[in-house]
């Protein structure tokens, strides 16, 4: 297949260097290719994989990354590891096009929340000084992300991950900046809330995103993701939308290179 037919596609979160993907990741991106995705976001979770994605990306100029610590890795950190983050965007604020993948999960043991809202409110304060956007994790704490963007008046905006709300939640974050991070979720009937947000928003609201390998499509359960899965998200995108499937691959693609400040 020609794949310059086919539509560009843009991952815009992709954990391409985590174990289950890093050990064949040159084959995943082929497949990925292979399918018209054209580039993805890596965006790091932890303090110990900063420097293996730095130079990961200083050989593989097609991939973006970012750099940050997760929610779920917030126990195993303290406030002093953000004194190398700031020393590597500050260094190399070039090969680093966002702070992420950063946020809150208020669905995980309470014990952690402490130090997530410290770490969270921290790499915020960064991506304001060093003007970079933002990859946001939430789950159950919306309402607290936004609070704190407004506290701190965040004006880079970035990608709401996984977004999985209603219309009304996904403007109150389009309205400070952000665009709506759309993955395999659509594709599971019990998500009629997310389908009626992609159908009633506009396109400009949005970006595709695999997670991989997490979040996989309905009927691949149990598989790891990929980022060639992301033809299958295109695919259920567009049957939710009136607009043909050319537009849509062309402002999605926009809307991504917007979302992380990238030049065309």
């Amino acid at each position: 297949m020609n794949t310059a037919l086919l539509p560009a596609l843009f991952d815009s979160h992709c954990h391409l260097d985590l174990p289950e993907l890093w050990q064949d990741w040159p084959l995943h991106w082929q497949q990925a290719k292979a399918v018209g995705v054209r580039s993805c976001l890596i965006p790091a979770v932890q303090q110990s994989s900063w420097l293996q994605l730095l130079a990961f990306k200083q050989q593989q100029r097609e991939f973006q990354i970012a750099l940050g610590i997760h929610p779920w890795w917030a126990k195993a950190h303290s406030l002093q590891a953000l004194t190398e983050l700031e020393h590597l965007l500050a260094q190399h604020s070039e090969q680093i096009c966002a702070v992420g993948e950063i946020g809150l999960d208020f669905a995980i043991a309470p014990d952690t929340f402490a130090m997530q809202q410290q770490l969270f409110a921290a790499q915020l304060a960064l991506a304001v000084q060093h003007q970079k956007p933002v990859i946001l994790h939430h789950r159950k704490s919306m309402v607290q992300l936004l609070a704190e963007i407004k506290r701190q008046k965040f004006k880079e905006g970035g990608i709401l991950h996984a977004f999985s709300g209603s219309p009304e939640q996904g403007q109150a974050f389009l309205d400070l900046g952000f665009k709506l991070g759309i993955g395999g979720t659509i594709s599971y009937e019990r998500s009629q809330k997310t389908q009626n947000a992609v159908r009633r928003l506009p396109l400009t609201s949005f970006v595709l995103e695999t997670d991989a390998p997490a979040m996989p499509l309905a009927g691949f359960q149990g598989q790891n993701n990929t980022p060639k899965q992301l033809a299958l998200v295109f695919q259920h995108f567009c049957s939710l939308r009136p607009e043909t499937p050319e537009e849509i691959a062309d402002i999605l693609w926009q809307n991504t290179m917007q979302s992380l400040q990238l030049k065309a």
